[in-house]
């Protein structure tokens, strides 16, 4: 098997992974701000890093995973004085929903989900440092870094900070000591959360959160620290000043950034009017929908987020569920016993070699994905409803089931029943449509009928409606199947 290589945001290149302790992966991913139902955007990351611990493990590392929850922050504080309730109510509603969208989408649990309320002391203790290393200086009660002091700022980003400083716009802070500094400890106005703190009552700044809990729960240095490539500037370049400033030591050897989502080629926002909430998508389509229009694209391109990028995705995935349900019903039907077929055998291990080699080229899931539907184009080629199987050929079928379970089990996909995973997209579809299923199979049960009949006339005009409705009709020896065109 190839080596593992992976696009570092860091140094701008592709590099061979290689960990701090030889087995073992620990990793750092930003997760949400808790004041709202989340984005169809902000799963994007939690999908693909659910992938990547899986991927990570499948080469045989022990992977610790710690996805945050900010649980203090100016808009959960706006959503807590419009609703007139405290911010910690706020939060914890939607860590609940969250974690509910999480569980919808089939998503493993991460080992850590760590809350900035709770971490309070660590930031406190970092920023005490900082200070003694005149990295960091108080300004009434308010705690700043200072970027000066941190000669490597911008090295994530690439951005200068004198190019930085010429092109603001916003209103300078006559108490920073450069335009950049940015806040630590922020004292806390009348009605907002507060903690106790050397320098009065406050609370933290956005990017010392990360910091903090990264250093409590995995260390001074960490293998991986992903995130959105919205965070890259700037909170993942003052984490990273933040982080190295106190301990002097690197933060992360590894940076990986996933892109955005695009909505007719515009970035989703709320000042666009094109936001559309995960909730939202998973109850009109379905999870294994998502993950795949996720998935399928690599995680550093740009990817639009459309009804028709839907459209593809369920015409994808009622491919590979059809052959799914195709060789478990063969596999039912047939009682023979089986025997490996060591030409398919091969077909396959080459198959999952070029899997291998397209995802440890920084997680080529596209290429991925192109194999396994060969594999389907494959075995459809030589497998229909009906069929009598012997004992090579069950082999064969089992084999296939197997291949698509151990690859789907990598990227949280095809582990639901085929034929039920099928009836259910047809009924989203037809919902869609506005069609009653109950019609169709009326319709379906009245061709076969007046087939039965020799009345071939009728049945051609009944297929011709159903087609008309966007049905495609099948007949087999054991019946007439129908399903929606996708």
């Amino acid at each position: 098997m190839s080596a593992l290589i992976v696009y570092n945001s860091l140094s701008k290149k592709k590099e061979l992974f290689q960990t701090i302790t030889p087995g073992q992966v620990k990793m750092y991913c930003c997760g949400p701000t808790v004041y709202d139902l989340l984005h169809v955007g902000n799963f994007r990351g939690a999908i693909f890093y659910n992938f990547l611990r899986h991927w990570l493990e499948h080469l045989g590392y022990k992977v610790t995973f710690v996805y945050n929850y900010t649980d203090v922050d100016d808009k959960i504080i706006r959503r807590a004085q419009d609703e007139k309730i405290s911010s910690d109510v706020v939060a914890e509603k939607y860590i609940q929903e969250f974690e509910k969208d999480f569980s919808t989408l089939g998503l493993r649990k991460h080992d850590f989900n760590p809350r900035v309320t709770t971490h309070i002391e660590e930031i406190i203790s970092i920023i005490q440092v900082l200070i003694e290393k005149k990295k960091a200086y108080v300004v009434e009660g308010e705690v700043f870094y200072n970027i000066s002091s941190f000669k490597d700022y911008g090295k994530l980003s690439g951005r200068n900070p004198e190019e930085l400083i010429a092109g603001a716009r916003v209103e300078v802070d006559q108490r920073k000591q450069n335009p950049l500094d940015f806040a630590l400890w922020k004292p806390s106005k009348l009605g907002e959360p507060s903690w106790p703190s050397p320098w009065g009552p406050g609370r933290p700044g956005w990017h010392i959160e990360c910091s903090a809990m990264v250093r409590k729960i995995l260390g001074d240095e960490i293998d991986i620290h992903g995130g959105g490539s919205d965070l890259i500037f700037p909170h993942h370049e003052n984490e990273i000043a933040q982080s190295e400033g106190c301990t002097g030591h690197t933060l992360s050897r590894y940076w990986i950034h996933n892109n955005m989502f695009t909505f007719s080629g515009q970035k989703m926002s709320k000042s666009l009017g094109n936001v559309w909430k995960a909730r939202e998508f998973l109850e009109e389509y379905n999870a294994e929908i998502y993950k795949y229009m996720v998935l399928s694209v690599h995680y550093r391109s740009l990817s639009e987020f459309s009804e028709m990028t839907a459209e593809l995705a369920i015409k994808a995935l009622a491919r590979i569920y059809s052959s799914l349900a195709l060789a478990t019903n063969l596999i039912k039907e047939n009682s023979v016993e089986e025997l490996k077929n060591p030409e398919w055998e091969l077909k396959m291990t080459k198959h999952w070699e070029n899997i291998e080699t397209a995802l440890n080229d920084d997680f080529g899931t596209p290429e991925a994905f192109a194999e396994v539907f060969e594999l389907v184009r494959e075995f459809n080629q030589q497998f229909r409803r009906g069929m009598k199987l012997n004992p090579k050929m069950k082999g064969t079928v089992n084999s296939y089931l197997n291949f698509i379970k151990r690859f789907g089990i990598l990227f949280s996909l095809f582990q639901q029943d085929p034929q039920q995973f099928l009836i259910d997209l047809d009924d989203r579809l037809l919902v869609k449509k506005n069609i009653n299923r109950g019609d169709i199979d009326r319709l379906v049960l009245e061709r076969q009928k007046v087939r039965e009949a020799k009345d071939f006339k009728r049945a051609d005009e009944l297929r011709a409606e159903l087609s008309a409705l966007g049905i495609q009709v099948a007949d087999t020896p054991q019946g007439s199947f129908w399903e929606v065109q996708k």
